[in-house]
C-alpha cells in the first residue's frame, strides 16, 4: 500500500530546520494540482536547490512538513507565472502511479497538509486570521488563544463475503470507475463496527456478522484514515443497491475476480487477500 515505504522511515514530528539542497519542496495550486520538474518525458519532485537557483530571495517563505529518512519536505507558495518551462503543473492523482513509491506517499501526504493550511486561514471561533505556530504543527489564534490541529476523518472499507463470493461495487457519479468495496465515514457516536453494519445495510441492503479487523491505511487523497474489515453475510444474499451511492453492486466468485487497481490502496490489498488467501 502507499504508506508501505520500507526501508524508508517517515518522521511526522514537527522539526523545522534550515533546508538543505537535497530536501524536497512541494508546490501545489488550488489543492488538486502540483508543480513537478520535467526532464524529457519524466516528471520528478522538486529539490530545494532547484528553487534556490530560481528565486533565492523567496526561499525563506517555506513551511516545514515532515521528514523521510534524513530528507525534509517543505511547502512553497508561488504564482503561475513564476516558474520556467522545465516545470509542469499536473493533477495530484499522478501520485497513484508515480515511482518510487515513497515519493508518492510523501507528496500526497504533503498535499493533505497543504489543503489543511489553505482551508484554515481564519479562527473558527472568533474569525481572526491564524498564524503558523513556531514549535508544533498547529495554527494559532493570537486573539482568542485557540489552537487548531490537522483533522483526520475515520472511515471503513468492508469486504462482505459469503463462502467463495464477495460483494464488489462501483461508485455512482465519480471519476473512479473500477471495482471497489463498500466504504463510508464513521459518524458521531458510532464505533467502527457499527459503521460497518450501517454502511453495508445502507449501500447494499445486506446484514453482516463476524466482523474482523484487517488493516488500516492513511489515505491523504481524502483526509481519511481507512480501516479495513472483513464481514460475513448474515441472512439473505439479495442485494438492494443504493443507486445514489453506487452504479454496480454484485456478488462475484473468487475465480472471477479481476484486480484492476494499482497496488497502493487498501481496497486492492483486501480484494487480493480474499482472492488468494481466504
Amino acid at each position: 500500500m502507499i504508506q508501505d515505504i520500507t526501508p524508508h522511515i517517515y518522521n511526522n514530528a514537527y522539526l523545522p530546520e534550515i533546508p538543505k539542497g537535497s530536501d524536497f519542496v512541494m508546490i501545489f495550486t488550488a489543492g488538486s494540482e502540483v508543480l513537478l520538474k520535467k526532464s524529457g518525458n519524466e516528471l520528478s519532485l522538486i529539490r530545494y536547490e532547484d528553487i534556490y537557483s530560481i528565486y533565492p530571495e523567496k526561499c525563506e517563505d517555506m513551511t516545514y512538513l515532515f521528514k523521510i529518512d534524513d530528507i525534509s519536505f517543505y511547502m512553497f507558495k508561488y504564482s503561475d507565472e513564476d516558474f520556467p518551462k522545465e516545470y509542469e503543473k499536473v493533477s495530484v492523482r499522478i501520485f497513484r502511479t508515480m515511482q518510487p513509491m515513497w515519493h508518492s506517499f510523501a507528496a500526497i501526504t504533503a498535499n493533505q497538509l497543504y489543503r489543511w493550511y489553505d482551508e484554515h486561514k481564519f479562527c473558527p471561533k472568533c474569525g481572526e486570521r491564524v498564524h503558523h505556530h513556531d514549535s508544533e504543527r498547529a495554527l494559532y489564534c493570537e486573539n482568542c488563544k485557540r489552537f487548531e490541529y490537522p483533522k483526520i476523518s475515520p472511515a471503513v472499507i468492508v469486504a462482505v463475503t459469503n463462502g467463495d463470493k464477495i460483494v464488489l461495487t462501483k461508485y455512482a457519479g465519480r471519476d473512479y470507475k473500477k471495482y471497489a468495496l463498500i466504504a463510508g465515514f464513521t459518524e458521531i457516536g458510532e464505533t467502527l463496527e457499527e459503521t460497518v453494519k450501517r454502511e453495508v445495510f445502507e449501500e447494499v441492503g445486506l446484514k453482516v456478522k463476524n466482523i474482523r479487523y484487517y488493516k488500516n491505511q492513511p489515505w491523504s487523497f481524502s483526509d481519511t484514515l481507512l480501516v479495513g474489515f472483513f464481514a460475513e453475510l448474515d441472512g439473505s444474499d439479495e442485494i438492494k443497491m443504493d443507486k445514489n451511492e453506487l452504479s454496480v453492486a454484485q456478488w462475484v466468485k473468487r475465480e472471477d475476480m479481476v484486480l484492476e487497481d494499482s497496488q497502493i490502496s487498501l481496497t486492492y490489498d483486501m480484494m487480493n487477500y480474499f482472492k488468494l488467501h481466504l
